[in-house]
């Protein structure tokens, strides 16, 4: 599998992280699946509303993800995956990434945010399978235009 994303939006994501350091920022990509590719026609920024150390965590309101699934619908698209920084931390994923992720067949992109500026991106594939709930390392590609 691999992951397809326009520059502009990869930019908006780096802005989210920035902005939100040294806290992590989260969101939500949009788009369509077309195996082995998926490809993020739009973004959704949310709110960090995780009641802990938001430097080190992030939670979505499951009100909000409703929302935002629901209007992901109306325009035809499905949430194929998620997006959240890593402040101060390499743009891999953590045992507790691993322990909160929930949506089997969906991408994770981790945004490495050092200082206060955008340093890295890698994306993971949530699986669940005999091996049971893991990630696996998946192709990251930044194109110049939405198709």
């Amino acid at each position: 599998m691999a992951l397809r994303i326009p520059h502009s939006l990869l930019e908006d994501l780096w802005q989210h992280g920035e902005e939100s350091y040294p806290l992590e920022c989260c969101g939500v990509l949009l788009g369509y699946y077309d195996f082995p590719l998926s490809t993020v026609e739009a973004v959704a920024r949310c709110e960090n509303s995780h009641d802990g150390p938001k430097a080190k965590r992030y939670q979505i309101d499951p009100e909000e993800l409703t929302r935002i699934q629901r209007e992901a619908r109306e325009q035809d698209m499905d949430i194929i995956g998620f997006y959240h920084s890593h402040p101060d931390s390499p743009a891999r994923w953590s045992a507790t990434d691993l322990a909160e992720a929930h949506w089997s067949g969906c991408s994770y992109l981790i945004l490495s945010v050092e200082k206060g500026a955008g340093a890295e991106a890698n994306c993971f594939l949530l699986r669940e399978d005999g091996r049971g709930k893991h990630f696996e390392d998946e192709a990251l590609t930044v194109t110049n235009d939405r198709r």
